[in-house]
């Protein structure tokens, strides 16, 4: 070898080759070597996190961004923390690597054979990849530098091929031993269709948008996940069609786009797209996960509505497998399918609110007031709260602007996923984020990172002293009643906007519009720590698209 390389220098080279500028990390003695002596005078900037939780959302942000996203934390103690992010992570099709420091090959020869412990040992050397095999889809570990080369490669070739998570176990004594250097570039693994699949699938899905009067295509989120946004826009232009997005997919393609009429979320979605769902008599599902979150108290009608995702097109009875997304937008966009003729229906404009200042702040006015301060250079993110219902009627015109884990809709994950998207965003973007005051008690450290860093999220608490989703899905009757919440769901209080003086970042707490319209000017003039705006809204204030459950 002309040049020594260490198995922990391929590590952090293979790494920011593929995009990675920033690494999430806790502090442990059984990777804090790698950190210090790889990771530190490498291009790729250490994030000193709080918890394993908030590095894990953290990254599962950033990546969302960037394409990749990286955490570093120690054996079974840090590690099995993480669990929860990284099950978000593969639920949610996010490509997130992460590295467990662990011990050496003596340490664990000597607890598996003597029963002597070294700390943060559970049963010795498959306890920690045993738990993330199910949640991963490669784990690997590296006690060998002669097959380092080829078990880093092999694993981080899985991340970008299958959009998901990835665990390396990197032994404390091979970080320093020598390896082979870095060959080639990483590339995904390509993408393959069932060619008598994929052609049956592009004729049955032609032969519907041929005799179709009133199509729609309803865009998916593996769209983004998958890189087929240009793809997606061009069979839009194509056919001449509206399409919708889901709210896991909200802002893919651009929302200020002519063609573009809003969320499809069940019962949830505007009166505009729910009269255009009813008009239509065929709708193409392009990349759409179906969950409880997307189809709110709404069936689809399977017969006429095509869904292609998850490597396979599902239409009434037809199933077609292992069809490649890409490849079945392809194979629609080869036949020239005849573009149609149709009257788009008016798009509501949105007028100014109406609030007096001194009016009292409620859960759908406080949406209606925010829609001013969402332009281009705005990244929104929300919370699985109540906010999923405001934040999905928001007009987000930045393409790929639009954050929330509505599938695996773990509450807590977006205040500290802000920190990734501050991290990964551009130089003139913005991050606002949306939480539940329930949810932010989980993750509320996320201000010590984002202050440390000087990084200037603008991050809502809507402060209603409730577990408020959770009791809307339990019974949503007691938003219109005397009844009480459950008990289950009401939190302790927390002055949220004096956390500020905790961490040292700026804070608000506001409960009327004037004094919202004071916080946003001074949230938006702060440029070097995050904010906090602590919303006071009425318990049993709701989104107006929430209402339907609660008759």
């Amino acid at each position: 070898m002309n040049e020594r390389f260490t198995v922990g220098r391929y590590l952090v080279d293979r790494l920011h080759e593929l995009g990675l500028d920033h690494l999430f990390s806790i502090a442990g003695d059984y990777s804090i070597e790698w950190l210090n002596r790889y990771v530190t005078p490498s291009s790729v900037q250490i994030i000193e996190e709080v918890n394993e939780v908030n590095a894990g959302y953290a990254a599962d942000g950033y990546a969302r961004l960037k394409g990749i996203g990286a955490l570093c934390v120690t054996y079974s103690a840090g590690a099995l923390c993480a669990v929860n992010a990284v099950a978000g992570a593969y639920v949610e099709k996010v490509p997130l690597v992460l590295i467990n420091g662990t011990p050496s090959t003596k340490k664990t020869l000597t607890f598996e054979q003597t029963g002597f412990s070294a700390h943060h040992f559970i049963s010795g050397r498959e306890t920690d990849q045993q738990s993330f095999e199910h949640i991963t889809v490669a784990t690997v570990r590296i006690d060998n530098p002669d097959l380092a080369p080829l078990m880093i490669d092999y694993a981080l070739t899985q991340c970008i091929s299958e959009r998901r998570p990835v665990y390396v176990e990197l032994l404390e004594d091979v970080v320093d031993l020598e390896c082979e250097p870095p060959r080639g570039v990483l590339e995904p693994a390509r993408v393959l269709s069932d060619e008598a699949s994929l052609e049956q699938s592009v004729e049955q899905i032609c032969a519907r948008l041929d005799s179709a009067e009133n199509p729609l295509i309803w865009v998916g989120v593996e769209i983004d996940r998958l890189g087929l946004q240009e793809k997606a826009m061009s069979l839009i232009r194509e056919l001449n069609v509206p399409f919708a997005t889901e709210l896991l997919s909200k802002s893919v393609l651009p929302e200020d786009d002519p063609q573009f009429f809003g969320v499809l979320d069940g019962q949830a979605s505007s009166a505009t797209v729910a009269d255009l769902v009813k008009r239509s008599d065929f709708i193409l599902a392009l990349g759409v996960w179906l969950t409880d979150i997307n189809s709110l108290g709404w069936e689809p009608d399977f017969d006429t509505t095509a869904f292609a995702s998850m490597d396979a097109v599902k239409l009434g009875t037809y199933f077609g497998g292992q069809v490649a997304l890409e490849h079945l937008i392809d194979g629609i966009l080869e036949k020239q399918v005849a573009p149609k003729a149709w009257n788009p229906p008016e798009k509501p404009v949105r007028g100014a609110p109406t609030t007096d200042p001194t009016d009292p702040i409620t859960y759908q006015g406080f949406y209606d007031f925010i829609q001013q301060h969402v332009d281009k250079d705005t990244i929104v993110g929300s919370d699985s709260s109540l906010n999923y219902f405001g934040s999905l009627l928001l007009d987000v015109p930045g393409q790929g602007a639009f954050v929330a884990q509505s599938s695996y809709s773990s509450i807590g994950y977006i205040g500290a996923a802000a920190t990734g998207l501050c991290l990964a965003k551009g130089p003139t973007k913005r991050v606002m984020v949306f939480s539940g005051d329930g949810g932010f008690q989980m993750t509320a450290q996320c201000l010590s990172t984002q202050t440390r860093f000087k990084l200037n999220p603008i991050i809502f608490v809507m402060n209603n002293g409730v577990y408020g989703v959770e009791q809307w899905l339990a019974d949503s009757t007691v938003f219109h009643t005397d009844k009480p919440f459950y008990e289950s769901c009401v939190l302790h209080p927390w002055n949220y906007s004096k956390l500020s003086d905790v961490f040292g970042c700026k804070g608000w707490k506001v409960g009327t519009y004037g004094e919202l319209e004071h916080a946003m000017a001074g949230a938006l003039a702060n440029s070097t720590s995050p904010s906090i705006i602590q919303v006071l809204v009425p318990g049993k204030s709701i989104p107006d698209n929430a209402e339907w459950k609660t008759q």
